[in-house]
């Protein structure tokens, strides 16, 4: 084995190259990387290239009143909303075994996203002629397909994620930044007033113990 001693020189000439090359290829991976994403949208469509996924809270007693989107949607949640569990994944709904459902608020606003997610679910049959139970009926595929010949960019959502979006109340419910329009009239000179206030509560025994001073001192000269 062979070891060969770099100096800084070297070592900073070789770090510099390697930086140079990285920032000549980020523009050509960039380009690359939203060419792969119309691929893949192009791929699946008029599926989204995205799937639903539950309403959650971060862990954590400090960011626990937040909410984000999950991993997937608990069996109880996919048997109170009608579901089956393994057709969950194939009409676009992300599944979670292992997660559990530790309140009914949780469970009533994931059951009620199903809901909503399968109402406007347009479910093609997988053969021509062969209708199934959970399909959608000919009148709406009909009425889908119109549509999306009438639009630009075809019809139905591009991504789930869009379409159901998950608003956090938290932060919508949080003390923002407050003008100073909004602010009303406060002391002026507030400085000046905190600073004696703060000078007179330090030097109230120093001046308390110079006026008896004084006092005795005065009632001395008397007698």
């Amino acid at each position: 084995m062979i070891f060969v001693k770099i100096g800084s020189d070297e070592s900073d000439a070789i770090s510099t190259r390697l930086i140079e090359s990285l920032l000549v290829k980020q523009p050509g991976r960039k380009s690359r990387r939203r060419n792969a994403r119309l691929v893949k949208a192009a791929a699946v469509a008029p599926r989204p290239v995205d799937k639903l996924r539950p309403i959650v809270r971060c862990p954590t007693i400090k960011y626990n009143r937040r909410v984000r989107a999950g991993r997937g949607f608990s069996i109880a949640e996919l048997k109170e909303a009608k579901i089956p569990r393994k057709l969950a994944p194939t009409i676009g709904i992300s599944v979670d075994p292992r997660r559990a459902n530790l309140s009914t608020a949780s469970l009533a606003a994931n059951v009620e996203r199903l809901k909503a997610y399968r109402a406007r679910l347009i479910l093609f049959p997988r053969r021509a002629g062969a209708q199934k139970a959970l399909d959608s009926s000919k009148d709406e595929i009909a009425a889908f397909q119109e549509s999306s010949k009438e639009q630009v960019n075809g019809g139905g959502a591009k991504k789930i994620s869009e379409a159901f979006r998950i608003v956090d109340t938290a932060r919508a419910k949080a003390v923002g930044e407050i003008q100073r329009s909004e602010m009303g009239e406060g002391t002026k000179d507030a400085y000046r007033v905190l600073r004696e206030a703060r000078s007179e509560a330090r030097l109230v025994g120093v001046r308390e113990k110079r006026a008896k001073a004084k006092a005795d001192e005065a009632q001395a000269t008397k007698k």
